[in-house]
């Protein structure tokens, strides 16, 4: 990945209401969600919404397809899986210590779980 295609994703990114609508989109998986869902789910003004999906699509960080009259929007994982990557790239320095943290947090990550795993924290709950 480019710097330049980092620095612009990372910017997108960079605004509590285009974070919020990003986020909610990775929680809505590859089905997404129609921009008056993700409107009415976070209590955003049409215009305002309209504003922050363009920026968001224009960085790659999602992707909006027509049904009908509607447009849904779905975050695309491979942009932000991309762009993480770059981020931990050559993190640890020869230290492998150094990025066991984010491995952690990688594994427990719901939708990235062996299958069984989802079940066993499930019945810890």
């Amino acid at each position: 990945m480019e710097s330049m295609l980092a620095i612009d994703r990372l910017s997108a990114l960079a605004q509590p209401g285009r974070l919020a609508v990003f986020r909610l989109l990775v929680g809505a998986g590859p089905e997404g969600m129609a921009a008056g869902e993700i409107a009415a789910a976070l209590g955003l003004a049409p215009n305002t919404l309209s504003a922050q999906l363009a920026i968001l699509s224009q960085a790659g960080l999602i992707a909006g397809t027509r049904e009908g009259r509607m447009i849904r929007y779905a975050a695309s994982t491979e942009s932000i899986r991309d762009l993480i990557l770059y981020l931990m790239e050559d993190c640890c320095g020869g230290h492998p210590e150094v990025c066991f943290p984010v491995q952690q947090a990688a594994a427990r990550a719901a939708c990235c779980a062996p299958a069984g795993a989802k079940v066993r924290k499930a019945a810890r709950n």
